[in-house]
């Protein structure tokens, strides 16, 4: 049996050879290894103050001044006429600024601000149902008092037909009974019919007064006598315009003196 060799005895020549390639390894990644950075400090923020710099006193400026002619010449053209000449007002013009003035000085008072502007509103308000309600063609009479009288028909106008109309008995019966607007229309479709007999308009039930009138000739005094018949008669008819018999007599007057005209012109046949 053989006795076993202490370690210390043992040979260490494969020892020696790893022990330098571990030490050159470690000193070589040392070497290898970058720099650690140094943490970058922070910039302190730059001075925004701003310096004028002195002026050069070393270098004198000659002073330039401009021409006196071309000064001269500058001055006397319009362009260069920068004087706000003063607007002369009329005496009228004097009366509505100082009125306008005083308005404005009581529009700032206390008073307006508190009491007068209140009204105002109102008026405004009270004045636009006015204009609205005319518009609508609605009756006011009735709202402030009694509302015009009407006279009673004897027959449905809105159905009348001329050609069938007695005229000479409607207009008496109108005229006993005080009905002087029904009298006024009455007269006014006895004109169209001897319009329309003369053949000077083409009478039709759906058409205008104003229709007719154009139908009459430019030429003479028909169409204009026409005219302020018709306008008599819408006033008298559609205004409900209440008249005297002074006044209906004087209606009747034109009435007859258109009538008469027709009478003795030549007949014309509307295109």
């Amino acid at each position: 049996m053989k006795t076993p060799r202490p370690l210390a005895l043992l040979p260490f020549s494969w020892l020696r050879p790893a022990v330098l390639a571990v030490g050159l390894l470690a000193t070589t990644g040392v070497a290898g290894a970058p720099p650690a950075q140094e943490p970058a400090r922070a910039l302190a923020p730059a001075d925004t103050a701003t310096r004028p710099l002195p002026a050069d006193q070393a270098t004198p400026l000659p002073a330039r001044r401009p021409d006196a002619a071309r000064l001269r010449e500058l001055r006397g053209q319009r362009d260069f006429d920068y004087a706000e000449a003063v607007p002369h007002l009329s005496a009228w013009d004097l009366f509505w600024a100082r009125l306008w003035q005083r308005v404005q000085n009581w529009l700032q008072q206390r008073s307006y601000t508190h009491f007068w502007r209140w009204v105002f509103y109102a008026l405004f308000v009270a004045a636009g149902v006015f204009v609205v309600l005319k518009l609508l063609q609605v009756d006011l009479t009735g709202v402030f008092g009694r509302g015009p009288r009407r006279g009673p028909l004897a027959y449905d106008a809105a159905a009348e037909d001329i050609h069938a109309v007695d005229f000479t008995a409607r207009l008496a019966e109108a005229e006993a009974t005080g009905n002087f607007r029904l009298g006024v229309r009455l007269g006014y479709l006895q004109l169209l019919k001897q319009l329309a007999d003369g053949g000077f308009i083409d009478w039709q039930p759906n058409k205008t007064n104003h229709a007719y009138l154009a139908e009459l000739p430019a030429q003479g005094p028909l169409r204009a006598d026409f005219r302020e018949i018709t306008r008599q008669f819408e006033y008298v008819w559609y205004g409900e315009l209440g008249l005297t018999a002074g006044q209906y007599a004087h209606v009747r007057t034109g009435h007859r003196a258109l009538a008469g005209q027709l009478a003795g012109g030549p007949a014309h046949r509307p295109a």
